[in-house]
């Protein structure tokens, strides 16, 4: 019985061996036959940080960058054009590592398809924010904090920044963390549809505090640092539905929804004409109306009253910093 199974053992083992030798030589030989082989041509595809397709196959268009810019990258890193140049003679590493030097490419994958096509998979960055310095520098940013030029070709709607006081971004030491709540104000704005259409501009103040020009109303909102930023819009936006969008704007001159739990509000005079206080109100209903992420409060707030003085003055919004989730949202 002992002989019987060594038998079989060796016969099991013979057979694989042969298999995985018959593998290793078809493998080799199809590397061999790749390497000998010349490249057909380049086929570019881009996509963006946020996973959105810009380009695919033969299509040349992205934000920033574009096919044609890729393929000049290339050839100025030794592929040429690419066509009929053996595939043993691309080093790939090197080409991936030239295009990553352009600043508008987060990251480059290059392969070559059964075909012989050069495959270039490019990963475009997506600015977040336009910021102006207190110098007069401008720029954008991305929603990691790289700086990235302006481009003529292509003006993004995107959050405004005024009065950064560094003439480059800083995401380490002195103002990293203005950079840190920068960056995150802007993506929360960046995902909710009514607040980019409702936010004109941040504006960052001396003491490294945010402050929002809206655009509808004339009033200013003082929204403080970076931190709790789902709060504060949350409680200005049921001021908003609440408050404004009743009384009008020639109540108030600014609004601070810095503080936990309270909105603080500052009356001014009644100059503005009737007309602009109707049609400011009309404004204010459409946008809320529109915005497809109504951030409403997951209680129906029944004691929200104007402010009637002219001194700061506070609501107590304690329970209205409980943020609904997006299932409550879609449901109303």
């Amino acid at each position: 019985m002992a002989v019987r199974i060594n038998i079989r053992r060796i016969v099991a083992v013979t057979i694989w061996g042969m298999v995985g030798a018959g593998v290793l030589v078809l493998l080799v030989a199809a590397v061999r036959y790749r390497n000998n082989n010349t490249c057909k041509g380049f086929k570019i595809a881009i996509t963006r940080t946020s996973g959105g397709a810009v380009s695919s196959g033969g299509a040349s268009l992205g934000l920033f960058i574009d096919k044609k810019g890729i393929t000049d990258l290339l050839n100025s890193a030794g592929a040429g054009r690419g066509q009929d140049k053996p595939i043993q003679s691309f080093d790939l590493r090197r080409l991936e590592s030239a295009l990553e030097k352009n600043v508008w490419i987060k990251k480059a994958q290059l392969f070559f398809d059964n075909n012989g096509i050069l495959r270039v998979d490019v990963v475009e960055r997506e600015p977040a924010a336009r910021i102006f310095t207190t110098n007069g520098n401008s720029f954008y940013v991305d929603s990691t904090g790289v700086q990235l030029p302006l481009q003529d070709k292509v003006q993004a709607r995107l959050p405004v920044f005024t009065g950064y006081p560094d003439p480059k971004i800083r995401l380490q030491g002195r103002d990293s963390v203005l950079t840190a709540g920068l960056l995150q104000l802007s993506n929360f704005i960046r995902q909710d549809s009514f607040w980019t259409a409702q936010v004109a501009q941040i504006d960052i103040t001396a003491n490294k505090t945010f402050e929002l020009l809206p655009e509808i109303g004339i009033h200013r909102i003082s929204f403080g640092d970076g931190s709790n930023i789902p709060q504060k819009f949350h409680r200005l936006f049921v001021f908003y539905k609440e408050v404004l969008s009743k009384t009008g704007f020639d109540k108030y001159s600014r609004i601070d929804v810095s503080y936990a739990g309270q909105v603080i509000g500052i009356k001014k005079g009644s100059e503005q004409s009737r007309y602009d206080s109707i049609q400011g109100m009309n404004n204010i209903r459409q946008l809320i109306l529109s915005a497809q992420q109504l951030q409403l409060d997951t209680l129906r707030q029944q004691n929200t009253r104007p402010l009637e003085h002219n001194t700061m003055t506070e609501q107590n919004l304690t329970n209205y910093d409980l943020v609904p989730d997006s299932t409550n949202r879609k449901n109303n």
